[in-house]
């Protein structure tokens, strides 16, 4: 089993950032595809970024450019750099990985960007 707590999320303007953090419970190293999803009121829940395999990364086209994933293998975290935000990147964001054949999510944070 894996615990993945996301911190980080937060009330922004226009333009500002925001980095997101994801701690998991154990090495990040033995969970697959860790990333960062998203889900806004009425929507379904979509990829934001994540690690692929050999340690690749993946970006929504809708965050490419504004947002960054990277990870610290010391301190099992993922992180979520959010830069440029905007109002449509109000969601509740959630980390999840893979450990074997499940997966696991952790409990979101709200992120909401507005004026």
């Amino acid at each position: 089993q894996v615990q993945l707590v996301e911190s980080g999320g937060g009330l922004v303007q226009p333009g500002g950032s925001l980095r997101l953090s994801c701690v998991a419970s154990r090495n990040i190293l033995n969970i697959n595809n860790m990333g960062w999803y998203r889900q806004a009121p009425g929507k379904q829940r979509e990829l934001v970024a994540r690690f692929t395999w050999g340690g690749l990364t993946q970006h929504a086209n809708s965050v490419r450019g504004r947002f960054t994933i990277s990870r610290d293998h010391g301190k099992n975290t993922v992180y979520l750099q959010m830069n440029n935000l905007k109002p449509e990147d109000t969601a509740v964001y959630y980390c999840n990985g893979q450990l074997g054949a499940l997966d696991y999510w952790g409990q979101g944070t709200q992120v909401t960007v507005s004026s």
